[in-house]
């Protein structure tokens, strides 16, 4: 399964738990998320389609929810369209970052739902003990796999469920598609190249968190071993084909830019340079004029259920 440094959070896409930090060279995991606030904003606008079609689905088991909490929200995009799907709803964000709390509340207000929109700021899972009374959903979009021990932390989010409440996860899924698999200059199959540099800088990032533990990623027995049941899992597609809108062009450079930037001392010279091209807005061969970029992507929601 490959991840994509530039598609965590989301959160996101989901912006997680963990501090102000950096990633670069392909080396460092450590995550800037406030800097990355304008990519997650940009990014989970672009996947809306996505996350409403996963929203309805959740909508059809999940009724009249009291509280829902967005685990590992960023800057609230999600978040919103909780708000919005389930409107007798209060909605929290949770999220480590400050900053992202911030524009998600400035987001809450914008749209028209800040009377029953709240945020709470520290690290998962042990910032849900601040919770005033147990959620009715719970949900982490793609931000699990930002903390250590996740089994540990799907426990933890379970105790915070209410009787008959729901945790969903948004876990695995496939590697977006930007790009044919030969454009005609370079050598054919950029895109799985990458993938192979984003499965080793995933595996470094997990490494790396503070109190990691690995674990099989068999998100539903995962579910089950917290103490939920009624295990659910279905992937949702975005499919943007070419050619591609002005708005998926900025973010397929967005997302090439930082692929570039995080593995640019290790990729295949070639490589390198056809990246180079295709980031380039003056090249006719660049991703922001060719006719053939689209935008191709699958996420997965698992989702269990607390007894009664």
């Amino acid at each position: 399964m490959a991840h994509h440094p530039h598609e965590h959070g989301d959160h996101e896409e989901g912006g997680p738990q963990h501090g102000r930090h950096q990633h670069r060279h392909g080396h460092d995991t450590d995550i800037d998320w406030a800097e990355m606030a304008p990519h997650l904003v940009a990014q989970a606008e672009l996947f809306t389609p996505l996350y409403e079609r996963a929203l309805a689905w959740l909508a059809k088991e999940v009724t009249e929810p009291g509280l829902i909490a967005d685990l590992g929200s960023g800057p609230g995009v999600v978040s919103g369209l909780f708000a919005e799907t389930f409107p007798g709803a209060r909605v929290l964000a949770v999220d480590g970052s400050e900053p992202l709390l911030e524009q998600a509340g400035a987001r809450a207000a914008r749209l028209g739902y800040a009377d029953r929109f709240g945020t709470l700021a520290g690290e998962l899972p042990g910032v849900l003990d601040e919770l005033d009374y147990p959620a009715d959903l719970l949900w982490a979009g793609r931000s699990l796999h930002h903390l250590g021990d996740q089994r540990a932390a799907l426990s933890a989010f379970a105790e915070r469920l209410a009787p008959g409440g729901t945790l969903a996860i948004m876990e695995g899924g496939l590697p977006s598609r930007f790009l044919p698999r030969d454009i005609g200059i370079g050598r054919p199959g950029l895109e799985s190249r990458l993938d192979a540099l984003q499965e080793e800088w995933f595996a470094r990032m997990r490494a790396d968190l503070p109190g990691s533990v690995e674990v099989t990623e068999d998100w539903p027995a995962l579910l089950g071993s917290a103490g939920l049941k009624h295990t659910r899992s279905r992937s949702f597609l975005l499919d943007l084909p070419a050619p591609a809108s002005d708005r998926a062009r900025a973010y397929i450079a967005d997302s090439l830019g930082r692929l570039r930037e995080i593995y640019g001392d290790v990729l295949d010279p070639e490589d390198r340079a056809l990246l180079d091209r295709l980031l380039d807005p003056a090249d006719p061969a660049g991703v922001r004029r060719r006719s053939d970029v689209f935008v191709l992507a699958a996420h997965t929601v698992h989702t269990a259920v607390k007894p009664a």
